[in-house]
């Protein structure tokens, strides 16, 4: 039987989402415990924000090394090895009697972390036809939000009743195990079933391109910029602000505290969650990817300049909405990867997603230190001007997505001729 059309796959994909769902949660639970990580080790706030940007540098510097590998040797192996490395790097972290430690625990963790979703997707586009893509991408997007949502309030409960060592240390060990799953699932058990069916990532006859063919041509690709452009625009602003300066803006101009500054990004999560079945179901039903996702660039363009335009006290329900549909934008971002897919040869999907993931990542280093530059240009006793203005930068970030978007190419499009070289089709 083919894997396409196997009950078999659906088994790949139950694995495969609850390692997405651990590994997403782990990429942000480290931020419920920088206070409690700078009373135990007596570091600064610096020393702790280092830590944290090691995991996102090596995640978003790995990522077009990890889908020329994948598209190379297949995405099973580097599934399994991203997992595992994710689960070790967690329990070093959980275990570390320095700062170093936890540095190391969560370098391994960005290494891991950087291929995942790269194979996730090849995995898919193994596994399962091209009309069931779309959908398999919004299910992606809602595990990711639900592990997110997670990441913070229930994992949260577990750092107060537990402390923050056992949390970690049991879901390292689970990733762990997980990757000793996947492999039963994903090389061990199709063997058996599939044995006539090649899993790799190309037959041996065929010819390979160079990877400095392949780089050139996706460096020179029209449609792979776009995409690039498409998720920073919609994945930085929102993890960048919510992740960096989403709670210090409630406390600051609301008065809030941290728990109810909390709750209110929360509600960006929610519109993620939300967004992510209803944006798939409408683009697979309608078969127009592009016109759907460019009205969701557009609805986070006008949420960022209102937010910008609403001028230094606007009103809490207006933010509510605001904060929802920036949400809204992070649920419907896997429509990326499904413009993707029949962009691009098969040979090349793999480094054609990790340069387009890294765009999201980019605008999540960015962001925050561009925002915190323009609050630094403001006197404390002015936060609410400075974020006033500060807003400048996710509302121009977002912009460079619906550039993005309108320069994307719909498939069944001719590429242009300098986007075809030496056999790869980018």
């Amino acid at each position: 039987m083919n894997r396409q059309k196997s009950g078999y796959r659906w088994v790949v994909f139950g694995v495969v989402m609850f390692t997405y769902f651990l590994v997403i949660g782990q990429r942000s639970a480290p931020g419920l415990i920088t206070d409690q990580l700078m009373r135990d080790f007596g570091v600064s706030a610096s020393v702790i924000g280092l830590t944290f940007s090691i995991q996102f540098f090596a995640y978003a510097g790995l990522q077009i090394p990890s889908g020329l590998l994948s598209d190379r040797f297949g995405p099973n192996r580097f599934l399994i090895a991203g997992a595992l490395l994710a689960g070790l790097g967690t329990m070093i972290y959980s275990l570390a009697g320095s700062e170093y430690g936890l540095m190391l625990g969560r370098l391994l963790v960005g290494i891991g972390d950087s291929m995942i979703f790269v194979n996730l997707v090849l995995i898919f586009t193994q596994w399962f036809a091209a009309h069931e893509f779309v959908k398999l991408l919004g299910w992606t997007a809602i595990l990711g939000s639900v592990g997110a949502i997670y990441a913070s309030l229930p994992f949260s409960m577990w750092i107060a009743y537990a402390g923050w060592r056992i949390p970690f240390l049991v879901t390292g060990a689970v990733l762990v195990v997980m990757s000793l799953f996947l492999y039963g699932v994903l090389i061990w058990q199709p063997q058996k079933r599939f044995p006539r069916e090649n899993s790799g990532p190309a037959a041996a006859s065929k010819t390979r391109v160079s990877v400095w063919q392949t780089l050139l041509s996706l460096a020179s690709s029209r449609q792979a910029w776009a995409l690039f452009l498409c998720h920073f625009g919609l994945v930085g602003t929102f993890t960048g602000f919510i992740g960096s300066w989403g709670v210090p803006y409630a406390i600051e101009v609301f008065g809030m505290t941290r728990l109810e500054a909390s709750r209110l990004m929360m509600y960006g999560l929610i519109g993620s969650l939300f967004a992510a079945p209803v944006v798939s179901w409408l683009a697979s039903r309608t078969g127009m990817l592009k016109l759907v996702y460019t009205a969701v660039h557009g609805l986070v363009l006008m949420s960022w300049l209102s937010w910008f335009l609403s001028g230094t006290s606007p009103s809490y329900p207006l933010v509510v909405l605001f904060i929802v549909l920036t949400g809204v934008g992070l649920g419907a971002s896997s429509l990326t990867f499904a413009l993707l897919r029949p962009s691009f040869p098969a040979d090349v999907v793999g480094v054609a997603t990790g340069f387009a993931n890294t765009g999201g990542f980019v605008s999540a280093i960015l962001l925050p230190i561009l925002f915190g530059n323009v609050l630094d240009l403001f006197p404390p006793e002015a936060a609410s001007l400075g974020y006033h203005y500060a807003f400048a930068v996710p509302a121009a970030f977002s912009l460079a997505g619906v550039i993005g978007v309108l320069l994307v190419r719909e498939a069944g499009r001719k590429p242009a001729r300098h986007e075809a070289r030496s056999g790869v089709s980018i």
